[in-house]
């Protein structure tokens, strides 16, 4: 109780030192609010997603079945699977059956309003057309005009119509497989829960089948009600009885809304983990910054301690003095960054808003377990990053009481510390080069992040002993010809505890190591996919969906019409069992295009000849496919084509297999899967490639962009479009990797500033010295500049210089899958460096600032 006393006593004896203390723990606890943030923002999408699922359910769903001999991806097939509508009749009349209705819904639609723009999301959320039924007006509640009620009327969700602008009579154009039809709008329904970002419009079930499944009397699914008194299980059982138990697929309310939380929650289960990966790396940020903090506070008390020591306190007493006032200091740390991870997830929810997906606040969920897990880990991070600060705390000794307290000793760093860094390092770079030259892309993986912790623990370890070389090195080229004596003060500063400076670059080096491993990564990935383009890609324009749908038959003719291109290559994924002479069953599907597909495409043959593989019942196959199971030109493979009937196609040519579009190359004409496939089971054509005459390609890529304005699902892409839309891509998902990294960053930056604090605390009385012999303040504030800049330097030339290796280690074990070419992207890697000096010199200037309003006399006087 004693020391409890006593440690609450020096807590609030000391509020300036304190405070700066607190204000690094905050910083440091602030993979607390990431942690609480990303488990409030998960819980809440999963109580609206739970919510939507179990409204919008009915009590027994029955859908198509999916055959293991399907194949097909339903996400780019042109039409969604179907009932016959005698099911429905069949369900209606099942026992404990109340009624039954027939529900038609589609994604493979696009909805454009009178400027042939697309009303859809864009960001991903799918555009659903769908009939409108007695279900639907369970979620959805008409407050403007009326339900559809023929091929002419349309009705659009609130959000959507508020989104585009949309009005009762406003003219819609839906895009299907089966062709465009015009509608108006006729009303406007709004949801009664949460929205969770798609576009929604409704038809009549008369024409929601005709438009949408090209035939009537079908149906995607039923939704059967039952009678009052029967359960949702009894009357599943019956409905399968009546409709055969095998036949589709059933589902009870709870299965569905299960079935769909499911298949959400994969996708919310890798964003949860995902923002959870960068709390620990706050984590890590945050662990080196309690230490540092508590490392400063043990040596500017030294000759309390001392005294202390010297008045009968135990070792075991002053470890835990210090001990005690970090638990304060991590549950005041720790109850704020839950507080901030509930503000944290509130802008995730707003964010998301912007994006299209409407999260309610409403629905804000904080589960128990969510302030207590950040309580317990920021208090315990805290408690185990102030141990070692703690024990050297308990090392003092009485002796240091009698010692000049005004002036800080250097800190050497030992010879222990150098041979463990060098070790840890050393391993760390043998596991990297074993990841880069591994065979197999698992076994790399495993050596991959080895080779990351042991690198990063080796350079966290060795890091003080570096600090020595490399500061000076740094001083070299940017202290001493800016700052002459004041910048080698700065530099003395800098390397005369090298702990201290190698735990605050430390904090940096990890955010800066990791945008520098994933820079080279996107950049590789972009120099890769360009030259494989180039390699690989001899058409002029290709032309795709942006959200995966499949070219329409109208769009397909479209192009086949246009009198700009002179050759056009349709591109399918043809689902398939493909089986191997000795019976194996090898593949479930392959490609399938026209005869142009040479002159588009190019392929180098290793055998065969590739123009015989477009001759009837012929085909292609890569090389890799070839030599596993040993077959070659001449050879016959038994193909059964999902929805049609089994082939033999014959080998005509094995073809090299040099880039990542040729693994598993294995490619026939269209021509021959229409033989043995029926017209109504014909696989999409999920990309086109267009050829222009020579001198013609300008004139051509406008022709087309103009021809394709009504349906702007499409994009047509020159070879420099593509390989700009790439890079797009990639760049878009490094700004988000970057935007998460910045929590981290920010924290290292904002230790940087508070250690700089902490250390003009520490060196009050020889500043005041200084101060008294001549310094100016400016000078003062500048030599704090600089070295600030140095430190941020020198966790810049560490945290960029092991990024690279890291990014150069993954790209040789991607390079398995297709990533080949290795680019360091050096301008991104000098703006980062750039950008850490002027880092250094904005977070020196409040402590400079600081530092300069000192009373000389005071300062002198401090003890």
């Amino acid at each position: 109780m004693t020391v409890f006393k006593a440690s609450l006593r020096n807590f609030f004896a000391h509020k300036g030192r304190m405070g700066l203390s607190a204000v690094a723990v905050v910083l440091s606890v602030a993979f607390v609010a990431f942690v609480c943030g990303t488990l409030v923002f998960t819980d809440t999408m999963n109580t609206t997603f739970d919510r939507l699922f179990a409204t919008t359910s009915p009590d027994v769903t029955v859908s198509p079945k999916k055959t293991a001999d399907d194949g097909s991806d339903q996400r780019t097939a042109a039409r969604p699977r179907t009932l016959p509508a005698s099911a429905l009749g069949t369900a209606r009349a099942a026992d404990g059956a109340r009624s039954a209705e027939g529900v038609v819904s589609s994604e493979r639609v696009t909805v454009v309003d009178g400027d042939d723009k697309n009303i859809g999301s864009t960001t991903g959320a799918p555009t659903i057309a769908a009939n409108w039924t007695s279900g639907d007006r369970r979620t959805m509640k008409i407050t403007s005009g009326h339900a559809p009620r023929g091929a002419s009327e349309v009705m659009v969700d609130a959000d959507t119509a508020k989104k585009r602008h949309l009005r009762i009579g406003d003219e819609l154009r839906t895009i299907a497989a089966d062709g465009d039809f015009t509608a108006r709008v006729s009303g406007i329904a709004t949801f009664q829960v949460t929205n969770p970002g798609a576009a929604i419009v409704y038809f009549d079930t008369p024409t929601a089948q005709r438009q949408l499944l090209g035939r009537t009397g079908a149906y995607t699914g039923i939704a059967v009600t039952a009678e009052q008194g029967v359960t949702h299980a009894l009357l599943k059982k019956n409905v399968s009885a009546s409709l055969g138990a095998g036949k589709y697929t059933y589902q009870t309310q709870k299965e569905a809304a299960d079935s769909n939380r499911e298949e959400i929650g994969s996708f919310l289960d890798v964003m949860k983990y995902a923002l959870l990966g960068f709390a620990g790396i706050a984590l890590l940020v945050g662990i080196f910054l309690i230490v540092n903090t508590f490392s400063m506070l043990v040596a500017q008390r030294t000759r309390e301690i001392g005294l202390m020591r010297a008045i009968g306190s135990s070792r075991r007493q002053v470890n835990r003095s210090v001990l005690i006032e970090a638990l304060l200091l991590g549950v005041v740390g720790s109850v704020l960054g839950v507080g901030a991870g509930v503000g944290l997830a509130v802008g995730l929810m707003k964010l998301m808003g912007q994006l299209g997906m409407n999260l309610s606040t409403s629905e804000l969920t904080v589960a128990w377990t969510t302030p207590v897990t950040g309580l317990v880990l920021g208090v315990l991070v805290t408690l185990l990053a102030a141990y070692l600060p703690a024990r050297r705390a308990g090392r003092v000794s009485p002796m240091a009481a009698l010692r000049d307290a005004g002036t800080p000793a250097d800190v050497k760093t030992g010879a222990v510390r150098a041979v463990l860094g060098v070790l840890l390092t050393g391993g760390g770079a043998a596991a990297l080069y074993e990841a880069s030259k591994s065979a197999k892309a698992a076994e790399g993986s495993v050596y991959l992040g080895a080779g990351v912790v042991l690198t990063l623990v080796g350079f966290v370890v060795v890091g003080p002993v570096l600090a020595g070389a490399l500061v000076r090195v740094l001083s070299l080229v940017t202290l001493r010809p800016f700052g002459g004596r004041v910048g080698r003060l700065a530099e003395r500063n800098a390397l005369r505890n090298p702990r201290r400076t190698g735990a605050t670059a430390a904090a940096l080096m990890i955010g800066l190591a990791l945008v520098a491993s994933l820079s080279v990564v996107g950049s590789s990935m972009v120099a890769s996919a360009t030259q494989e383009l180039d390699r690989s890609v001899g058409a002029d324009f290709i032309v795709q969906s942006g959200n995966g749908q499949p070219v329409t038959p109208g769009v397909e003719r479209k192009l086949r019409d246009s009198a700009s291109l002179k050759t056009v290559t349709s591109y399918k994924i043809v689902p398939a069992r493909v089986t191997t002479p000795d019976g194996k069953t090898a593949r479930e599907q392959f490609s399938a295009t026209d005869p142009s597909y040479m002159k588009d495409l190019r392929r180098e043959v290793k055998s065969g000849d590739l123009a015989a593989a477009y001759d009837r019942d012929a085909m292609s196959v890569g090389a890799d496919f070839a030599k596993k199971h040993g077959v070659g030109p001449g050879d016959s493979l038994t193909v059964a084509f999902a929805g049609g009937e089994s082939a033999k196609l014959t080998v005509a040519a094995v073809t090299k297999e040099e880039t990542s579009v040729d693994k598993g190359a294995m490619y026939t004409d269209i021509a021959t899967v229409r033989r043995h496939v029926p017209a109504a089971q014909m696989p999409p054509t999920v990309m086109m490639f267009g050829s222009a005459e020579d001198g013609r390609e300008d004139a051509a890529y406008a022709a087309l962009k103009k021809e394709l304005k009504p349906y702007p699902q499409y994009q047509v892409h020159d070879q420099a479009d593509f390989k700009q839309t790439l890079q797009d891509q990639v760049g878009q998902m490094l700004n988000m990797v970057y935007g998460l990294l910045a929590l981290a960053i920010i924290v290292a930056v904002l230790g940087v500033v508070n250690t700089l604090a902490l250390s003009v605390v520490e060196r009050t009385r020889e500043i005041g010295l200084m101060r008294a012999i001549g310094l100016a303040r400016r000078q003062l504030r500048r030599m704090i500049r600089l070295e600030s800049v140095v430190i941020a330097l020198f966790g810049a030339l560490l945290g960029l210089g092991l990024g690279m290796c890291w990014g150069a280690a993954a790209q040789k074990l991607l390079a398995l899958e297709g990533l080949n070419v290795l680019e360091i992207p050096w301008p991104t890697i000098g703006a980062v460096f750039a950008g850490s000096a002027l880092v250094g010199l904005v977070a020196a200037l409040v402590p400079a600032f600081r530092a300069g309003r000192m009373n000389v006399l005071n300062a002198i006087a401090t003890e």
